[in-house]
C-alpha cells in the first residue's frame, strides 16, 4: 500500500494513549500504510512506543505486512489539541475512568477536523456514557479491540445511543480494511462481548487452581487442548448444535441440557475473587511457565499467526 492511499478515506491518525494497547495499534496502523501521531503526556513515552513497534514487527512481517522503514511515518506529540488537528481517524486508549475520557474527548471535538472518526478502545464504558461531554455525540463510536491489536483479528464495534450509523459503518469499514474482523454490537452491554466471556471463563479457571484440582500450567494445556482449538474452529453455539448429533442444538438442549443448568447452579454459588491466598497462589504458579513475558509473548504470537493462517484469518 502506498503513503497516501488509505483505509476508508482515513490516512492521518492520531492515537491517543501510547500504551501497550496504543502502541500496538499504532504499529498496526504504520505496517497498513497510514501516518501515525501518538499523543501521550508520559515521559518516555517516545522510547516505550518504538520498543513495543519493534516488538511487533515480527508478528507483522510474517503476517505479509511491509515492515520496512515502519516508523518513518510515527510521529509524537504530547498536546493533544494539536496532535489531533490533521486526523482523520482518533483512536482513543486512555485510562479506563471516565472523568478522563470526558475530559480527552472535550479537547478532541474542539480541535479535530470536522470529519474526523472518533472511536475508543475502551474495553468496558459505553459509548452512551463517553459522548455525554460531546456537542456531536453522533460522531463517536467504541473501536475495541482484542490484545494485541497488532495481532488478534476481532474489534468491536459499539455505537452508543447516539452514535449515527454513517459513524458505524465508516468505522466498521475501516477497521475491515485494516484486515481486521470488526463485529457491530447490536446494542451496550458493560464490558461488550469478548471481554465478558473471557471473564465468565477465567472466574472458573481461577476457581478451579484454587481448589487445586489443577494447577495454571495444567488448566492452560487443558483448554489449549481443547476448548481452545475446538471453538477456534466453530464457537460455542455452532459446537454444542453439532454436540448434538443429527438433532442438533435442539436434541442438545432438551437431552444434556439438564446436566450444563447442573454445572451453572454449582458455578453461581461458588465464590471467587483475587483475595490474598489466591494471589499468592497464582504468582507462585507462574514460573512454571517457563520463560519471561517477553519470551512467552513472543512465543504466543508465532502460534497464533499459524493459528490465524489455517482458519484463513491472515
Amino acid at each position: 500500500m502506498s503513503e497516501n492511499a488509505g483505509i476508508a478515506g482515513i490516512r492521518n491518525v492520531t492515537v491517543v494513549g501510547g500504551g501497550v494497547i496504543g502502541a500496538s495499534w499504532a504499529a498496526l496502523f504504520l505496517a497498513r500504510g497510514l501516518s501515525v501521531t501518538v499523543s501521550d503526556p508520559q515521559p518516555g513515552v517516545d522510547d516505550a512506543v518504538r520498543g513495543t513497534i519493534a516488538e511487533a514487527t515480527p508478528a507483522l512481517t510474517a503476517l505479509g505486512l511491509d515492515t520496512s522503514a515502519l516508523t518513518a511515518r510515527l510521529s509524537f506529540e504530547p498536546d493533544l489539541a494539536t496532535a489531533v488537528r490533521t486526523a482523520d481517524l482518533v483512536q482513543e486508549n486512555g485510562p479506563e475512568r471516565l472523568e478522563v475520557k470526558h475530559e480527552m474527548w472535550r479537547v478532541i471535538e474542539a480541535n479535530a477536523p470536522a470529519g474526523a472518526l472518533f472511536t475508543s478502545s475502551t474495553s468496558g464504558i459505553p459509548a452512551t456514557e463517553i459522548a455525554t461531554v460531546l456537542k456531536a455525540p453522533e460522531r463517536l463510536v467504541i473501536g475495541h479491540p482484542f490484545n494485541p491489536p497488532h495481532l488478534v483479528p476481532l474489534v468491536e464495534v459499539v455505537p452508543g445511543d447516539r452514535t449515527s450509523k454513517e459513524t458505524t459503518e465508516r468505522a466498521r469499514a475501516f477497521y475491515l480494511g485494516l484486515g481486521k474482523r470488526p463485529q457491530v454490537l447490536r446494542k451496550e452491554v458493560p464490558g461488550f462481548v469478548a471481554n465478558r466471556l473471557q471473564a465468565a471463563m477465567f472466574r472458573e479457571c481461577v476457581h478451579l487452581v484454587g481448589e487445586g484440582v489443577v494447577t495454571m500450567q495444567e488448566l492452560d494445556d487443558i483448554v489449549t487442548s481443547s476448548i481452545g482449538q475446538r471453538w477456534a474452529v466453530a464457537g460455542p453455539f455452532r459446537s454444542f448444535h453439532l454436540g448434538g448429533g443429527e438433532g442438533g442444538l435442539a436434541h442438545f438442549m432438551d437431552r444434556l441440557g439438564v446436566g450444563m443448568e447442573r454445572h451453572w447452579a454449582a458455578m453461581v454459588k461458588e465464590d471467587v475473587a483475587f483475595d490474598e491466598p489466591t494471589k499468592q497462589l497464582l504468582n507462585e504458579q507462574v514460573k512454571d511457565f517457563g520463560g519471561t513475558v517477553d519470551e512467552l509473548a513472543a512465543e504466543r504470537d508465532r502460534a497464533q499467526i499459524a493459528v490465524m493462517r489455517a482458519l484463513g484469518h491472515g
